[in-house]
């Protein structure tokens, strides 16, 4: 039985065929399920509540793809994917290395592509990862920035030989002057981090959420880059909900 997808558009499109099917890509994937540390409640992880919103929506997604570093906590999200009927497929390895494999694949080249990039820290959002998937002629990625790790550790970074930064943003120390204030520093930083993925055609958005925690401490920022102006229409609203603005360091 084949299943169909429905893109932005409002198309139906099947996904044996050469142009049809939506992929969802998932490179930090963990086991699948969370728990809130301040209730002990016990939540579904990104991929799988992705996969029921997809289905929800009526507009199941074709394939997804999932990587982690740790193999056990990866097989433990594909083990619950697969009780859900989802069409997974595991990849091994870490995620700048697995995304290579990704987006070689057939049903990636020619589908509508979502990647989902939420890593714990700046040192694991490799630059070589949105590279990567901005090959794509077709893809959106939500892209998680670790805002504490940004307060905590940007002067650290900065003088250091070798940091997280070379990672996240290569060049930057040929772009961003070192000696000044530490908001200062993190708003160059990110700056120069939105233009090179800019530069790659996958523009941005400056609509942000900030993501906190419990006690109210900064987490994470969550932006949407994407090839597709009206991907960036239906973020600005989205991202909006509870009266978030610009982007503000």
């Amino acid at each position: 039985m084949r299943i169909c997808s429905q893109n932005r558009l409002g198309i139906i499109r099947d996904p044996t065929t050469k142009n049809g099917g939506a992929t969802y890509i998932d490179l930090f994937c963990g086991p699948g399920r969370c728990q809130v540390r301040e209730t002990g409640e016990w939540i579904d992880g990104g991929v799988v509540a992705a996969w029921k919103k997809s289905c929800e929506g009526g507009a199941p997604f074709t394939q997804i793809y999932i990587a982690d570093l740790d193999a056990q906590r990866r097989r433990a999200a594909a083990e619950r994917l697969r009780r859900l009927n989802a069409p997974v497929i595991e990849i091994d390895g870490a995620a700048a290395q697995a995304v290579k494999e990704i987006v070689t694949q057939p049903n990636t080249t020619h589908a509508l592509n979502l990647a989902f990039l939420d890593p714990f820290d700046l040192a694991n959002l490799s630059f070589d990862i949105i590279v990567a998937l901005a090959s794509l002629k077709r893809i959106d990625m939500l892209i998680h920035v670790s805002q504490m790790d940004l307060q905590r550790n940007a002067v650290s970074y900065a003088i250091a030989d070798e940091s997280a930064f070379d990672s996240f943003a290569p060049g930057w120390r040929d772009k961003v002057a070192r000696g000044q204030s530490q908001q200062a520093l993190r708003q160059q930083v990110l700056q120069y981090w939105r233009g090179k993925v800019a530069d790659l055609g996958v523009w941005p958005s400056t609509e942000m959420r900030l993501l906190k925690g419990g006690k109210n401490q900064p987490l994470y920022w969550l932006l949407l880059a994407a090839k597709h102006e009206l991907a960036h229409k239906f973020w600005a609203t989205a991202s909006n909900v509870e009266g978030q603005g610009k982007f503000d360091f």
